[in-house]
């Protein structure tokens, strides 16, 4: 059995945005409720989705906040 992926583990919520981040790229979130979130990880250039995920881990809900995107 594998332990939960650690919040900075790029196998977790977090740790993909904030790779992403990292990385230059854009993400976005989709959708919103109290306890989940689905993110779109997008090119650099604001363009195109390369990927979509949903997480309920509390860390990526605090990371994210209230934002919507992570473009200034």
């Amino acid at each position: 059995m594998n332990p939960d992926p650690s919040p900075t583990d790029g196998r977790s919520g977090l740790g993909r945005v904030r790779r992403w981040e990292d990385l230059g790229g854009i993400w976005r979130v989709l959708d919103r409720h109290p306890d989940q979130l689905t993110i779109s990880l997008c090119r650099c250039d604001g363009g195109e989705e390369v990927e979509r995920f949903s997480s309920s881990e509390p860390s990526l809900l605090g990371f994210i906040g209230d934002r919507d995107t992570s473009e200034v």
